[in-house]
């Protein structure tokens, strides 16, 4: 069968999306298999883009779009297409610039850089229990408590344009922050299904919490929790507070300049 040479990469990675995530939203549990093949055909088609093929110029570390008197904002993002089923676009991270600890409630994910160098530090929700400790440096305030979230880290690694998708289910790395790495760096990225506050997936941002240090003594802890937290500290379980969007981190749309889209 010859092969499709004239359809853009980025259609058929859209068309590729469509199709899976379609097939994860219907099918039962015991269709997991037809999804996973069909999500292995489609992260192959994501391994191969890069920013040549969405018409994406690298941005070099001193170039500035801020009008005169405007700070220029650290991430922009370009908008590709969205469906109920998905959504595509592309972010674009200054130097130093970083997008900060956020969430995908029961979403999955796709991140593949498309020039430059990121870092994507993943975290997963806890679902058992935990007495949180009882001290925080800064200590929390009553109100707060309701808002901390049991979490381990489960990785931390760097992409850049040769490297595969970074991926995310709604249970695992589902929480993540990323930063540039020298210098700018951009990413397609692909969430499914989109973000919609309506229905329950809003984003929400997090900071991670550290304990208030505690003198070398067992301060009259048993065995068991002394276990316990030896244990946590291994597996790097982490508290996390949920909070505002942080005032340094915006985002401002540009246009997107690659081949039009249609799913």
């Amino acid at each position: 069968m010859p092969r499709d040479n004239k359809t853009p990469l980025i259609q058929k990675i859209a068309k590729k999306a469509n199709v899976t995530f379609k097939t994860l939203k219907t099918s039962s549990n015991d269709d997991k298999n037809v999804f996973a093949d069909k999500q292995s055909g489609l992260i192959s088609l994501v391994t191969e883009v890069r920013a040549a093929d969405l018409k994406i110029v690298p941005r070099k570390p001193a170039a500035s779009s801020a009008a005169p008197g405007r700070e220029n904002p650290p991430v922009t993002y370009m908008h590709i297409c969205e469906t109920d089923v998905f959504s595509m676009g592309v972010f674009l991270l200054n130097a130093g610039a970083s997008i900060p600890l956020h969430d995908h409630p029961g979403m999955n994910g796709m991140l593949k850089v498309l020039y430059g160098k990121v870092s994507v530090r993943c975290y997963d929700k806890l679902q058992d229990g935990g007495a949180a400790p009882s001290q925080f440096e800064p200590p929390l305030a009553q109100s707060q408590v309701g808002s901390l979230r049991r979490s381990v880290l489960r990785s931390v690694a760097e992409y850049s344009d040769n490297s595969g998708p970074c991926l995310l289910t709604p249970v695992q790395d589902n929480l993540h922050q990323i930063d540039a790495v020298d210098g700018p760096a951009a990413f397609l990225d692909i969430l499914a299904p989109p973000y919609d506050p309506d229905d329950g997936r809003d984003c929400h941002y997090y900071k991670v919490l550290q304990p208030a240090a505690q003198g070398e003594g067992t301060d009259g802890k048993s065995n068991e929790q002394q276990q316990v937290e030896e244990k946590e500290k291994d597996e790097e379980v982490k508290w996390l507070l949920e909070i505002p969007q942080p005032e340094d981190f915006w985002c401002v749309g540009e246009p997107y300049p690659g081949p039009t889209v249609s799913v």
